[in-house]
């Protein structure tokens, strides 16, 4: 090994004894308690995918994340385009209200939409004094609290990716496609669109994988019906003490992330964006 080889070493072990420590260490413990906690061997898992309860708290994570991640990027995309077309100081300036909320507690955040949705809350008391409902609309303690919710906190998230990525996009790329006589939706769709693709990617991962390991937001503003896989971690982590149970359903939400991460990687190229590719 010559000096360069040793001096690339003792740059980075610190970094890998650090995840070993701190990731790879306390994941192999899990994995091993979700075995070794259980009569049979396995059996954890064989009750997660053999109980009707629990493959609906799965459904519910899956879906809950890939829906909220659209949302996200349907509100978050013209967002980011309009910000990065901004002059400098403005597009500071409205950067700064995006991430404001990120100056509050997750957790007031979170009630503040139970005062906004509630049944007496603002928006029901405005709708009805507006006389377009008859009485109070369900938006609490329902899959679109959830989504409302979520939403609003992770948005953030998908708008800082993409605007990252567009700030870079060179404009007269489109404006030469636009020369060469293809109409502006053209030109947005087959130039410009697939630049921002690392943009959409790196917010789509960065949502889903926040989204299906949400807990206080589903806990406090959806019901028994929309409950996540997180919400029963801590369940049998903390009320049931079944610590086996509970680390078995811990690493099938970890398999639950590798698996939307191959899916973001199959439908836009992950290993591209990251210099996979040569």
């Amino acid at each position: 090994m010559n000096i360069g080889d040793r001096r690339y070493v003792a740059a980075v072990a610190p970094a890998g004894l650090y995840l070993i420590a701190l990731f790879l260490i306390p994941i192999g413990l899990v994995l091993a308690l979700s075995f070794t906690d259980a009569t049979p061997l396995g059996s954890n898992y064989l009750r997660i995918f053999s109980v009707p309860v629990y493959l609906k708290v799965l459904a519910n994570t899956l879906s809950t994340g890939l829906g909220v991640t659209l949302i996200a990027l349907l509100l978050g995309y013209p967002m980011a385009y309009l910000l990065s077309t901004l002059p400098t100081r403005s597009a500071t300036l409205v950067m700064g209200m995006v991430v404001l909320p990120w100056f509050t507690s997750l957790l007031v955040r979170s009630f503040a939409w139970t005062v906004l949705l509630g049944q007496a809350g603002v928006i029901n008391k405005a709708l009805l004094s507006l006389e377009l409902i008859d009485r109070p609309l369900p938006l609490l303690y329902s899959i679109f609290g959830v989504y409302v919710a979520t939403v609003h906190i992770l948005l953030p998230y998908m708008v800082l990716t993409l605007y990252g990525v567009m700030r870079g996009i060179d404009r007269s790329l489109v404006r030469a496609a636009n020369a060469a006589g293809a109409s502006p939706w053209r030109a947005f769709v087959h130039v410009y669109f697939p630049l921002s693709l690392p943009g959409v990617a790196g917010g789509c991962v960065l949502v889903f994988i926040m989204a299906i390991g949400f807990y206080i937001t589903p806990a406090l503003l959806g019901g028994p019906r929309q409950m996540m896989i997180a919400q029963m971690i801590a369940n049998e982590m903390l009320e049931s003490l079944n610590w086996g149970f509970g680390a078995a359903l811990a690493t099938v939400l970890l398999v639950l992330t590798a698996a939307g991460l191959a899916m973001f990687n199959n439908i836009f190229g992950l290993h591209r964006f990251m210099g996979g590719a040569r």
